[in-house]
């Protein structure tokens, strides 16, 4: 009778509320998530619940506004342009102002230094260190409306008991029930990739083994997707870059590859890592020829072309995925391209991301968040919302070097992306500005004050110089 005495009923109501509790939720992921990621399918279900957000976050900005009007409170607004208005003129038309204003005299009259002329420098190093236009693409794009996420507005602060509600509401449904959904759905699609494709690495080289190997990618990149419930508009799906070229996309986040490989499958570049990385990498590498770089070899960059060379001369390789900017900028802009893979030869194919920050700040800050971080941050927004446009196909003009190439198609995905086109290097967000920059400037007034002298000598007549 002893072991009866200790039966408890309802530890076993318990344990079979847990089994029905654990069926339902991996029926559901199975059915709504799963198997529809599988067939590349969608039931609309993300599509509705972001127009649902919009109209909740339209209300909870409103509300704001007006009870800050009514507690006669400024809201903060964020600079959607420039903080100075700088007009386009050149460093001869400025100093030539300040010439006039000082001295009533110009540099037809007078082609010598003058103290006057260091104004011109003392307001452009003013004016950069007041709307620094590198620095501010290293931090994350401010908001004007409210999406009910604290660190991603100023005006947040008790409007009303409402609004507070709210904000707590949406607190328990990011945490409580789509983060541990969407970490399951990570862990599965992780899963499903470094088992499946080790298993496809048995098999023979051939047209099966590279038909398994891109079917099982797409089906474990699309699952990981819906781990961020990303929302992707594709345009011009008839560019989509073919073997045997190079897709370059400007970088705001990590989730670019996953954003761009949910919709087609592309060689990855990188550095080998150690940890769950380097089993990822070690998986994938044995179902498609990735290339993967040692630590020692990332700086050689003869062996960096030399391998990407021989990929894309086989036209049977899938396409090389590299994001030229080598760091991620935020959302705003295009920073300069590293022209290693400008000059290989290739058929380049462009492509622009662009975000919508209104439902989750896809930009990575690595100085201050680590990838674990990050990604906790990202599965703890509310979606993840994107455009990408497939731009034309382009090659090197004749007579065109790597670093024009590069210019030429970074300016097409800015236009195309509606994003600011930069001439400044992105490795400035760990770096120092090179010296070369500062003597452009040095070189360029001295070159005005040369060239005035000459132009000047050049219009004196023949006869002066006898006299």
């Amino acid at each position: 009778m002893g072991p009866f005495l200790d039966f408890n009923p309802f530890d076993n109501l318990l344990c079979i509320l847990l089994g029905i509790s654990f069926t339902v939720w991996f029926t559901l992921l199975l059915v709504f998530i799963i198997v529809p990621a599988i067939f590349g399918v969608s039931f609309g279900i993300r599509r509705l619940y972001m127009k649902t957000l919009l109209k909740i976050f339209e209300w909870a900005t409103h509300r704001i506004e007006r009870g800050a009007k009514d507690n006669n409170h400024l809201l903060y607004k964020p600079y959607s342009n420039a903080i100075i208005a700088k007009e386009p003129t050149s460093l001869e038309e400025e100093i030539n102002e300040i010439r006039r204003r000082g001295s009533n005299r110009d540099l037809d009259s007078a082609s010598e230094f003058e103290m006057s002329d260091i104004f011109y420098f003392c307001r452009r190093g003013v004016e950069s260190i007041m709307d620094d236009e590198v620095t501010k693409r290293f931090s994350a794009e401010e908001l004007e409306s409210w999406n009910l996420l604290t660190r991603s507005n100023y005006n947040f602060q008790h409007i009303s008991l409402r609004l507070t509600v709210l904000w707590g509401l949406g607190v328990v449904i990011r945490y409580g029930f789509l983060l541990p959904l969407r970490v399951t759905l990570a862990f599965t699609g992780v899963g499903l990739l470094v088992v499946l494709t080790s298993i496809i690495g048995f098999l023979p080289n051939g047209r099966m083994k590279n038909f398994l190997s891109e079917q099982v990618h797409l089906m474990c990149y699309r699952i990981c997707v819906r781990a961020l419930t990303a929302i992707i508009t594709y345009h011009d799906s008839e560019n989509k870059p073919k073997n045997g070229g190079i897709c370059v996309a400007n970088h705001t986040s990590p989730i670019d590859v996953i954003i761009l490989a949910s919709d087609g499958c592309y060689a990855m570049v990188g550095q080998i890592h150690g940890g769950l990385m380097g089993v990822i990498q070690k998986s994938m590498v044995k179902a498609c020829p990735h290339i993967w770089f040692e630590r020692s070899e990332v700086k050689d960059r003869h062996l960096v072309a030399k391998r990407l060379s021989d990929h894309v001369e086989d036209t049977t390789k899938l396409p090389i995925l590299i994001f030229p900017e080598g760091t991620c900028i935020n959302n705003t802009s295009v920073m300069m391209f590293k022209k290693g893979s400008f000059e290989i030869g290739s058929t380049v194919y462009p492509v622009a991301i662009k975000y919508d920050p209104r439902f989750g700040d896809a930009f990575w800050n690595s100085s201050q968040f680590g990838m674990v971080n990050y990604l906790l941050r990202m599965m703890s927004s509310w979606a993840i919302v994107c455009s990408v446009w497939y731009l034309p196909p382009m090659t090197r003009e004749e007579g065109e070097d790597a670093v024009k190439f590069a210019s030429r198609v970074k300016a097409a995905i800015a236009r195309q992306g509606g994003l600011v086109d930069l001439l400044w290097d992105g490795g400035l967000k760990r770096g120092k500005v090179k010296d070369t920059f500062k003597e452009e400037q040095q070189k360029l007034y001295s070159k005005m004050l040369v060239g005035t002298q000459e132009d000047r000598s050049l219009d004196t007549p023949p006869s002066s110089h006898l006299n």
